[in-house]
């Protein structure tokens, strides 16, 4: 070790994301915090990129009795135990395709945390290399991480998302759920829980399924190719952008590819369509006629 980084590791990269190789070249480099956010229980326990910590999507990135994101007074403990500080490069990925790594780069850069990268591809791409992986929890030098601002104008709610709908402000609305979850045919993905009283999308909502935004191997798709996908629906950045799906986590995918990949004005409504389906006096779009689950 010299200087707390350890022999071979390589600078950090400009820009939101970081590869497998330089991860891999960089696991004791001890500038980086290496955290995994998974859904999935056991995930992390089972194996895990060698040295990284834990963040349960359900209990440490949301409230536990609120339907909200965690609380500041938490997420700087939460920092504070995975030995984070100001100077710390901190890299996210996690499981499902890095949906809710996506959601905890939302939520540090809502409380601002600085040098905040996503490892592209996440653990999908890290597995099928055949990257080293254990199973050892680590422990870290507790640091005392305090938050500054806090930037709420990431993030949409229900009014805003209405609003948008009613054509009273200038937001671009971007549905990122399938094609069908869109149309209303269905209430949600095969195999997961109707949450909504109602099917459909946000009128003046366009939909690009946050799948478009990736290759097969999961990375992110170019700036270009990016930029052409949205614009193609109506998505330029000439508007700012609120995006939404089901619960926030694929919502937060694309927030993270409209904003930190193409710098475009982005807020991302995680009330999304659990909230605003089941909300009462609010105009739905629903173009399969299956408003009340009618078969």
């Amino acid at each position: 070790m010299l200087g707390g980084v350890a022999f071979g590791a390589t600078p950090i990269p400009a820009g939101p994301l970081v590869t497998t190789d330089w991860l891999a070249q960089n696991l004791d480099n001890n500038n980086v915090r290496v955290i995994e956010v998974s859904v999935n229980p056991g995930v992390y326990e089972r194996a895990h990129v060698p040295g990284a910590v834990n963040f349960s999507w359900h209990t440490d990135l949301n409230d536990k009795v609120r339907r909200d994101i965690v609380s500041k007074e938490d997420f700087e403990k939460l920092l504070s135990k995975a030995g984070v500080g100001p100077d710390t490069t901190v890299v996210l990925y996690g499981d499902t395709n890095n949906w809710f790594a996506a959601w905890g780069a939302w939520v540090f850069d809502i409380y601002g945390v600085k040098n905040v990268k996503l490892l592209d591809g996440g653990r999908k791409k890290w597995e099928a290399e055949s990257r080293p992986l254990n199973n050892r929890a680590p422990e870290y030098a507790a640091t005392t991480y305090r938050v500054g601002t806090v930037n709420t104008a990431l993030r949409a709610r229900l009014p805003d998302a209405l609003a948008a709908a009613e054509g009273k402000t200038n937001h671009k609305l971007l549905d990122i759920r399938s094609a069908d979850e869109f149309s209303g045919k269905v209430f949600a993905p095969a195999g997961v829980p109707e949450l909504a009283i109602r099917a459909g999308h946000i009128p003046g909502a366009a939909n690009v399924a946050w799948g478009q935004a990736v290759k097969e191997d999961g990375t992110f798709k170019s700036a270009e190719d990016l930029k052409k996908l949205y614009t193609a629906a109506g998505v330029d950045g000439s508007k700012p952008i609120i995006t939404y799906c089901r619960i926030g986590e694929r919502s937060s995918h694309t927030w993270f590819a409209l904003s930190k990949i193409l710098g475009y004005e982005v807020k991302n409504y995680d009330g999304s369509w659990t909230e605003y389906g089941n909300a009462v006096g609010v105009p739905i779009a629903n173009p399969a006629g299956t408003v009340w689950a009618a078969k």
